[in-house]
């Protein structure tokens, strides 16, 4: 079938005025070149569309019947294009972020938020995850980007950088590493540790922070979350090595925190996929989230540095 849709306008505007020549001046063209149009709509139907007479052009009870559905062809392509010009203006379009469970509940709604007040027309999706599944999500295209922190070189993956993390011991308020901004690696030993499982990438850079320590590494708990190793921290229950981010966790409950020395880091990026386009809905969000989110990121850079602890703590 090779039907235009100039035929179809064409054919609306002759069933509307009832006459080719009025059409042929509505549309601007000649009658013979619009008169070609019908015909040929009408080959390609296999129906005849208008009876013709000497005063008037009518439909035919096939003419009739074809008349609603062209009417909604021209209908839906309008809406369309009026859709495809406002996703080009930013003005319509949805975004999926995937984000590690702590950013997603810290950082990202009120970065959401402001986003939402510029961008109104746009909808933002937050899917919860871990940053092998927010790799699978981004890579499946159920995920336009992923917020969180992975290993560099990941096949497929575009990443841009947000922030720099670095990882710190996370103890209760009175605990004695309080009284500085930074503990060697070496002062954990001996402590009570919660740790995040071996599922974590966070677990494998505190295996190598402990194993460049000359240490044994034997957690008192292992936790799934975060917040879990924040409330058991605050419950005097041990300390928690964990990203700059967790201080953003910390915040609402009796925790403090500090760099530990020498540092281990690692980068908060937001990723795409290379193999899918960037509509300009997800342009508009991730310029806008780059910069919102690495502002309000914590960053244990710019707490007050002091030489590492050599006395262990009681």
């Amino acid at each position: 079938m090779n039907i235009t849709i100039r035929q179809i306008q064409t054919f609306l505007q002759v069933a509307k005025f009832g006459s080719f020549t009025r059409a042929a001046e509505r549309m601007h063209t000649m009658q013979p070149a619009l008169s070609q149009q019908v015909r040929d709509l009408e080959a390609e139907l296999g129906i005849r569309l208008f009876d013709r007479t000497t005063r008037r052009v009518e439909l035919t009870a096939g003419g009739m019947e074809f008349r609603p559905i062209a009417a909604k062809i021209i209908e839906d392509l309008e809406l369309a294009t009026r859709h495809a010009h406002d996703l080009a203006e930013r003005r319509r379009g949805r975004v999926a972020l995937a984000a590690a469970p702590l950013l997603a509940g810290t950082v990202v709604p009120r970065a959401i938020a402001e986003f939402r007040k510029k961008f109104p027309g746009l909808e933002v999706k937050l899917i919860e995850a871990r940053a092998d599944q927010i790799l699978e999500l981004v890579r499946s295209g159920q995920a336009d980007c992923g917020l969180g922190t992975f290993h560099p070189g990941e096949t497929g993956i575009s990443s841009t950088r947000l922030a720099r993390d670095n990882l710190m011991v996370f103890f209760s308020a009175s605990h004695p590493f309080a009284e500085g901004s930074s503990v060697a690696w070496r002062d954990l030993d001996g402590l009570p540790l919660i740790a995040l499982t071996r599922q974590s990438n966070i677990r494998l850079l505190i295996e190598i922070g402990y194993e460049n320590a000359k240490m044994r590494l034997a957690p008192a708990y292992e936790v799934v979350q975060i917040t879990t190793a924040l409330a058991m921290v605050e419950a005097g229950l041990g300390v928690a090595v964990l990203p700059t981010y967790a201080m953003a966790g910390a915040r609402a409950i009796n925790v403090s925190a500090a760099t530990l020395e020498p540092r281990i880091a690692r980068e908060v990026s937001l990723i795409t996929s290379v193999d899918r386009s960037i509509t300009p809905a997800m342009s508009t969000f991730a310029r806008f989230f780059v910069k919102e989110v690495g502002l309000r990121l914590p960053a244990s850079a710019d707490i007050k540095k002091r030489p590492p602890s050599r006395k262990k703590p009681r």
